[in-house]
C-alpha cells in the first residue's frame, strides 16, 4: 500500500502536496491521518508545521486476466490521463476566465465612478472633513492604554511559557510598566535590546487598539533600575576623570534613554557638562569640562 508523510504550513497544504506526490486527484481515495496541527506560535518562536500521512486507498475491483483484458486497461488508464488532463485545463481556463472578469469589473466600476456628477465644493468640503472625524478617531484615554499595555505583555509572557506579572503605574502622564520575575529575565537581552524592543511592540500595539499612545517606559526583570543605577555611578567616574585631566571622554553608543540618564547623572556634577554626538544607532554621550567646547 503506497502511502506518504508530508509538512506543511497547514493540514490542507499538507494533505495537497500529499495527493499530488500520490497521483491522486481527490481525497475521497485517500486515508487521511493528521499526525500534527500546525501551530502559528508568538513573533515566530515556538510555531509547528502540520504533518498528515496520507495512504492511497486500494481501487474497487480486481484487475482483468489475458492480452486483451490488460489492453483494456491500457487504454483506459490513458484515456482517464486525457481526461484528467483535460480537466486541468478546463480548471485553468475558468480560473483565468474568472480572473478576467474580476479585472473587468474593478474596471468598470472605476468607470462609473468617473462617470459620476462632481459634487459643489461646500459638498466636497464637508465630506471631507466628515471622512476624516471617522479615519481619525479619538485617542482612548491613558487608563485604556494601559489596560492594553498590560494585556499584551501579559499574552507575551504566556507565549513565551515565562512566569511572571506586569504591573502599571501613571505618572504624570507617563505610563511606567514593570515586568517582575525570574524567568523575565530572558525577554531583557544583551544590554537591554530585547526590552527595548519589546516596548516597541508594546507601543504599537496600544497604538493600533486605542489610536494613539502616552509617552512609556518599561523595566523587566529590574534590569533597568540596575541600568540606570550603574550608569550614573559610571558617569560620576568618568566625570571624575575630566576634572582631574582635563579633555572630554566619549562614551560607547547608546540608545536614547541610555543616553537621557547619563544626561540627568551629569547634571548634578559640577564642572562637567554633556552633549550628544553622531547619529542612531551610533549616538552617543561625550562628557566635557564645564565651559569646553560642545563640537
Amino acid at each position: 500500500m503506497e502511502w506518504v508523510e508530508v509538512t506543511g504550513g497547514s493540514v490542507d497544504i499538507a494533505v495537497e502536496a500529499a495527493l499530488e506526490e500520490l497521483g491522486i486527484e481527490s481525497v475521497e481515495d485517500a486515508q487521511v491521518e493528521v499526525l500534527q496541527q500546525a501551530t502559528g506560535g508568538f513573533l515566530g518562536v515556538g510555531s509547528k508545521p502540520a504533518i498528515v500521512k496520507v495512504v492511497k486507498s486500494p481501487r474497487k475491483g480486481g484487475r482483468r486476466r489475458g492480452r486483451r483484458g490488460g489492453a483494456s486497461t491500457g487504454s483506459s488508464q490513458q484515456q482517464a490521463k486525457k481526461s484528467q488532463g483535460g480537466q486541468r485545463n478546463q480548471k485553468r481556463q475558468g480560473t483565468q476566465k474568472g480572473q478576467k472578469s474580476k479585472q473587468y469589473q474593478g474596471k468598470t466600476a472605476s468607470n462609473q465612478a468617473k462617470d459620476r456628477p462632481a459634487k459643489q465644493d461646500g459638498e466636497s468640503r464637508m465630506d471631507t472633513s466628515q471622512d476624516d472625524k471617522r479615519e481619525r478617531p479619538e485617542p482612548a484615554p491613558i487608563e485604556e492604554q494601559a489596560e492594553v499595555a498590560t494585556a499584551f505583555l501579559d499574552g507575551l509572557l504566556d507565549a513565551f511559557g515565562l512566569e511572571g506579572k506586569v504591573e502599571s503605574r501613571i505618572e504624570d502622564e507617563v505610563l511606567y510598566l514593570d515586568v517582575v520575575g525570574e524567568q523575565t529575565e530572558a525577554l531583557v537581552g544583551q544590554k537591554g535590546a530585547a526590552m527595548y524592543s519589546v516596548l516597541e511592540l508594546t507601543r504599537t500595539t496600544v497604538q493600533r487598539k486605542t489610536f494613539g499612545a502616552p509617552r512609556m517606559r518599561i523595566d523587566i526583570a529590574g534590569y533597568g533600575a540596575r541600568r540606570r543605577e550603574a550608569l550614573t555611578i559610571y558617569t560620576k567616574k568618568l566625570a571624575d576623570q575630566v576634572l582631574a585631566d582635563g579633555g572630554e571622554i566619549m562614551l560607547e553608543p547608546m540608545n536614547a534613554a541610555d543616553r537621557k540618564v547619563v544626561h540627568d547623572a551629569a547634571t548634578d556634577i559640577e564642572g562637567v557638562r554633556t552633549h550628544s554626538e553622531g547619529d542612531d544607532p551610533r549616538r552617543a554621550v561625550v562628557i566635557s569640562p564645564l565651559g569646553g567646547d560642545a563640537g
